[in-house]
């Protein structure tokens, strides 16, 4: 097991949590976000209203979500990353 794992920051666990949650990390940088996520309790409840959010919107019916809104919520996603 790795012991010394380089420190994963904040800003780098948002722009992988889809990887993350998708099962596509290499198996460091899965254990950089998980042993972060023991630490950090901001990004706890990052990564669970991120899951929540697409739970709910996995609820929706396809027809129910214009081409707009669709898009917004594209964009807005893209725009945490780069917080």
């Amino acid at each position: 097991m790795v012991t010394d794992l380089p420190e994963l920051p904040c800003r780098e666990l948002v722009e992988l949590v889809t990887d993350y949650l998708e099962d596509r990390l290499s198996p460091i940088d899965r254990a950089r976000f998980e042993a972060h996520l023991t630490e950090c309790e901001a990004c706890r409840t990052y990564l669970e209203q991120f899951r929540e959010t697409i739970r709910v919107l996995g609820r929706l019916p396809e027809e129910s979500l214009s081409p707009e809104a669709r898009e917004a919520l594209l964009t807005a996603f893209r725009g945490w990353s780069r917080l």
